[in-house]
């Protein structure tokens, strides 16, 4: 049973507490806050952690989609990864479907490609800064480029490939906690970047929040263009990436949709916790 929390949100220039409850929606944990909201407890968490850069552990935020409701049923080890997490929100539309089933619906999708907006905006509001890990060097260094754009206020304090090994992981983590990053994004791909988070939190410290993302850099860099807002609003965002790359992308949702939609099912609560 996860119990409800209450922050303070500083961060949004408000002294009032916020009550933060979770669902439990296919097993896993998750935040019922809105796009707003959630921007704002980012901005809450980073202000804390400049508070005692050398003690502060960051914040882990991971999403959860059909993708990896069905990774934690099938995989116990990311299950209890996922559950390492600070914040879970929901990225997927079949997370809010299943929700909206029982007497904890969510209030609404937070998809990591649009929230991602949200945070860049509070970020330049807030004076908060970014990492970029991620990606291919190509990618990465396109969607730090589409970042400084859309966003010109935006410190982006430094920026890294995917492509590296374990005996790295050290000096990576370094960098990151000396360039001094309120907000660092892992896309490494599920389930990879979770395990990495969990693995890395600790050499972390200081960094207000660590966000896994996927594929945003491919969205960002103009690779992986997004579904059409109807097949968002319809649950079909897994058909549109699946006729953009089915080679990749067929079996792995006719493996994953099933399973992902018993679990939904299955072990979604009626209860908010």
């Amino acid at each position: 049973m996860v119990e409800s929390i209450f922050i303070k949100a500083s961060g949004s220039g408000s002294d009032d507490a916020v009550g933060l409850a979770r669902a439990v929606v296919g097993g896993l944990p998750t935040l019922q806050i809105t796009r707003p909201a959630f921007a704002d407890l980012m901005v809450a968490d980073c202000k804390k952690a400049q508070l005692s850069r050398d003690k502060a552990m960051p914040k882990l935020v991971f999403s959860s989609n059909g993708q990896g409701v069905a990774l934690a049923g099938q995989d116990p080890k990311f299950r209890d990864v996922m559950l390492k997490a600070t914040w879970i929100h929901a990225d997927g539309q079949s997370v809010v479907f299943a929700s909206r089933l029982t007497k904890a619906p969510l209030p609404e999708r937070i998809a990591t490609t649009d929230f991602f907006h949200d945070a860049a905006e509070a970020a330049v509001q807030h004076n908060l800064s970014f990492f970029v890990l991620g990606g291919s060097e190509s990618q990465n260094e396109r969607a730090v480029e589409q970042m400084l754009t859309l966003y010109p206020g935006l410190k982006v304090v430094g920026r890294r490939n995917g492509y590296f090994r374990p005996d790295e992981e050290d000096a990576i983590c370094a960098d990151i906690r000396a360039s001094g990053a309120d907000v660092l994004w892992v896309g490494l791909g599920k389930p990879l970047q979770e395990h990495w988070c969990v693995r890395n939190a600790a050499k972390l410290k200081g960094v207000g929040w660590i966000k896994t993302c996927g594929g945003l850099y491919g969205f960002l860099s103009g690779d992986s263009p997004r579904a059409p807002n109807w097949m968002q609003d319809l649950c079909l965002e897994w058909l549109f990436r699946t006729l953009q790359d089915p080679k990749r992308l067929v079996w792995r949702y006719l493996t994953t949709n099933p399973y992902s939609l018993y679990r939904l099912l299955r072990y979604t609560k009626s209860e908010p916790v």
